[in-house]
């Protein structure tokens, strides 16, 4: 048995030579003549797949459900031309032009040729100056607001993306769909003048029928002036009337595409919506109406019989409202009462944020875009910045006000625990003291919270004398994004998860397949590659360069699986990248330390079950404190780093990173070869005369 859908599919198969051959034909009928019967067939056609497009139109709910439609207009365009230069050969041949031509005619003449011409004019004027210039307008400004527009959606996709809001195939859909609006409404900017030109063609068109008519019927024909009157004129109006309805219902449909703005739902909808919304509106109206009925003059009937339709409407839809809404009041009851009888899911409550962010209500401002806040924004560049500088995705930062704190105070929470605080002056200035303060300002004393650095609030008068005098000066939201920024920095090791890990991979794994499929999960898992990049990051070494630090643990985990001798392979595989960290000009200063301590800490290396320990005498490590703090004074080191062995580079970390975390420990191993090193001061052995 065969499938019945079979045939359709097959025609399916081709319907793109079908429309091809029809704009061919569409093509040919401007040149070959056709038969009466045909051109009927025809012009039907015409008026049928013209109202399809006002009807689709009516029911698309955005402009780029029809994206073909500029294509159409021209497509249509050209076979009402071909069709009116058919209908025009016919008439000046043979006097008849088929039986639709001639019923329009017969219909709207009624024996009155004047009053037929005036129809046919008042049709063109409305098809070419209302519709058609309006729709061509709309257009033209839809157009123009597109493209004008295209850079500021391009930010907001990014925006969303950087803040977590979106995925990479929402935003590269987002950016398609506005890549296709701009392209839809320039179409239709153009496209529009396909129906202008349409209306102008028509009106020479009906002219030459009409003027042409009337010579041939009284100089070849042998008609008198009243017969060629009577049979060319009811033949041009009919013809132009047939063209002209047609092109009327599709430059209706331009403009309702070219206004219509994106819904949910269609225009018929939409218009039920939002005219029948109010009541009290329709109530007004039927009151105003009633007015008008007893006006003396006015006719009484008409504005009654309206004022009553009204009056019931909007009566109707009063009840239908309050019905609803004491329904909806029932059901809300309904369904609180059943939640409360039901257990409470406590799931939502365990979910803990990454990165919060509690604001004092006085600081709401600084987050409200409507008051002039630019935080936000500000956040989406943290993302950005950290992306970029440590090569990690910062989670979405959350944004709450906070009743319990003090009104200028903030709260900065990695995974609920508070780790930052800080106050704030709106509409004042942070000014900190950079050692080359000249003159004091007034202003009151606070501590600026990302470095805990002395520091003034001033208010603006103050702002540009402070400068002058050598203070560096920055707004408040600058204070909280740089304390949110280091914040991050400082913490981006616990925000890297495993899952954060995998994500990672997975975004490498088109390009560099290879050697992650090589190094996970046949030689390390994601938890070890994960302790591994927190460690670098736990000292500020930025992971960007993933593949390197991926292609690293490959060698390495084949000989060992310790994760401290990975991680300082690793170190060693980046060792120009952390070089340039810390190096001026090719030159690194650093300090080092006297053999006896890389001794001691070398012998108080202790390998356990969960990885190396360091152990060492409490005294010994006093005095280790006590002469690495006298070596860092004494050279004052912008960007204090302390060079050691490979040996004890990690043990020696371990130890300092509590009491000197911004201490940067590198072994002889991770300097690369075209930086110069040079040693500024060593930490002396205490028992050295």
């Amino acid at each position: 048995m065969i499938n019945g859908a079979a045939p359709l599919q097959r025609i399916g198969q081709y319907r793109d030579v079908y429309v091809v051959i029809a704009v061919i034909l569409v093509v040919i009928m401007m040149v070959l003549p056709l038969p009466a019967f045909l051109l009927d067939i025809l012009l039907a056609c015409n008026i049928s797949l013209s109202l399809l497009v006002l009807l689709l139109s009516m029911n698309i709910r955005e402009p780029l459900e029809m994206s073909i439609f500029p294509t159409l207009l021209l497509l249509l365009t050209l076979l009402r031309l071909s069709l009116s230069i058919s209908s025009t050969r016919l008439i000046l041949l043979h006097a008849n032009a088929g039986n639709i031509i001639r019923a329009f005619g017969n219909f709207v003449v009624g024996g009155n040729y004047i009053v037929g011409f005036i129809i046919f004019l008042i049709l063109v004027v409305v098809q070419f100056i209302v519709i058609t210039k309006g729709s061509e307008r709309v257009a033209e400004v839809a157009a123009r607001f597109t493209l004008d527009a295209m850079p500021g959606k391009q930010m907001s996709i990014d925006a969303d993306l950087n803040a977590g809001l979106i995925t990479e195939a929402e935003a590269r859909q987002r950016r398609r769909q506005i890549q296709r609006e701009a392209d839809f409404y320039g179409a239709m900017d153009g496209a529009s003048k396909f129906i202008k030109g349409d209306a102008i063609a028509g009106i020479f068109i009906v002219l030459i029928d009409f003027i042409g008519g009337l010579l041939i019927g009284m100089l070849t024909k042998g008609y008198d002036f009243q017969r060629s009157l009577n049979t060319y004129t009811l033949l041009t109006v009919g013809d132009g009337l047939v063209s002209q309805i047609p092109a009327l219902l599709v430059s209706t449909a331009t403009g309702i595409i070219v206004t219509r703005a994106a819904s949910d739902n269609n225009l018929g909808y939409d218009l039920n919506i939002q005219l029948l919304s109010s009541p009290k509106t329709l109530m007004i109206t039927s009151g105003v109406l009633m007015v008008f009925a007893v006006v003396p003059g006015l006719p009484f009937v008409p504005f009654f019989i309206l004022s009553g339709l009204f009056g019931m409407l909007g009566y109707a839809l009063w009840r239908e409202q309050a019905s609803t809404e004491s329904t909806t009041a029932a059901e809300n009851a309904r369904k609180e009462l059943e939640e409360r009888r039901q257990p409470e899911s406590v799931l939502s409550l365990l979910q803990v944020d990454m990165i919060e962010l509690e604001i004092g209500y006085s600081l709401i401002p600084l987050v409200d875009s409507e008051q002039g806040g630019d935080m936000l924004d500000r956040i989406t560049m943290i993302r950005r910045q950290c992306a970029l500088e440590l090569g990690i995705v910062v989670p979405v930062i959350r944004i709450r006000d906070n009743l319990q704190l003090p009104p200028n105070s903030y709260v900065i929470k990695i995974k609920g625990i508070e780790v930052g605080r800080g106050q704030l002056m709106l509409n004042h200035y942070l000014a900190m003291d950079a050692g080359n303060v000249t003159e004091r300002v007034p202003g009151e004393p606070t501590k600026e919270p990302a470095f805990g650095l002395d520091a003034l609030w001033i208010s603006e008068e103050h702002r540009e004398q402070a400068e002058i005098n050598g203070y560096t000066v920055v707004d408040s939201p600058s204070v909280l994004a740089t304390h949110l920024t280091e914040t991050i920095r400082s913490h981006a090791h616990e925000l890297l998860g495993r899952q954060e890990v995998q994500t990672l991979l997975d975004s490498l794994r088109n390009d560099y397949s290879a050697v992650i499929n090589e190094l996970v999960p046949n030689l390390m898992t994601i938890g070890e590659v994960q302790k591994v990049l927190q460690s670098l990051l736990r000292e500020q070494v930025p992971i960007r360069n993933l593949v390197t630090i991926l292609e690293a643990l490959a060698d390495a985990a084949a000989i060992s699986k310790d994760l401290d001798f990975l991680t300082e392979y690793v170190r060693e595989a980046l060792a120009r990248q952390l070089c340039r960290q810390y190096t001026e000009n090719d030159v690194l200063q650093v300090l080092t330390l006297e053999p006896q301590w890389e001794t001691v800490i070398a012998e108080g290396i202790e390998q356990t079950e969960r990885g190396n320990v360091v152990s060492i005498d409490p005294r010994l490590l006093q005095l280790l404190f006590a002469a690495l703090k006298q070596s860092l004074d004494s050279t004052a080191l912008a960007q204090p780093v302390i060079l050691v062995s490979p040996r004890v580079r990690m043990a020696l970390k371990r130890l300092t990173e509590r009491n000197f975390p911004s201490l940067v420990v590198m072994s002889y191993n991770e300097i690369a070869p075209e930086i110069q090193v040079q040693t500024v001061g060593m930490v002396k052995w205490p028992h050295e005369d």
